[in-house]
């Protein structure tokens, strides 16, 4: 029994810690992206370029606006959650996969992977209603019990009537108390 809460201590542990390096990854890639902007006007990967349809001078926006306007927060979140979640779940299938793991971590980790994979999909469906409800666009963070959800309003401000609308959906999604719910306007 104490080699079995062993195990169970150790999953729980890794999965929380992919949870956390999600969080500090989602937080300070925005934060470094913004700054590298303003500070050397340097393009980021994935960022967006504005195409005016002009020949000669006429600019529809620039690199700098699509960042300040959220464009590229957006995908670039999508893209460090993803990466995150495909590092964690590649070490629960290496925690898995090792010659010396018994059925009980194996379970252990398909159980983590599974819980991540649920994660996505709850995301994703926020995401999808958030944005029915016209919203420009929206990312997701869900944890073992809360969830940070993100929203363009075109404005930068949310309305009593926003929160309330996008904590409806992520109460039906996941199942979590509205305490559990965190909603942020993109700047």
């Amino acid at each position: 029994m104490s080699a079995r809460w062993k195990r169970n201590t150790v999953v729980a542990t890794m999965v929380l810690l992919v949870c956390a390096a999600v969080a500090l990854n989602w937080k300070y890639t925005g934060e470094q992206a913004a700054d590298a902007v303003e500070e050397t006007g340097t393009k980021i990967l994935g960022e967006a370029t504005l195409v005016s349809g002009q020949e000669d001078g006429g600019e529809a926006g620039t690199d700098e606006e699509a960042v300040y306007t959220g464009v590229d927060y957006f995908a670039s979140a999508r893209l460090t959650r993803q990466q995150a979640r495909d590092n964690a779940i590649s070490l629960l299938q290496e925690a898995a996969d090792q010659s010396g793991a018994d059925a009980a971590v194996a379970n252990e980790a398909s159980e983590g992977i599974q819980v991540l994979a649920g994660y996505t999909m709850k995301e994703a469906q926020i995401e999808n209603l958030v944005t029915a409800k016209g919203y420009t666009d929206c990312v997701a963070f869900m944890g073992e019990d809360s969830i940070s959800v993100v929203v363009d309003t075109g404005t930068g401000e949310l309305t009593a009537e926003d929160v309330a609308k996008i904590t409806d959906i992520a109460m039906t999604e996941t199942g979590y108390p509205a305490s559990g719910i965190k909603i942020m306007a993109s700047n």
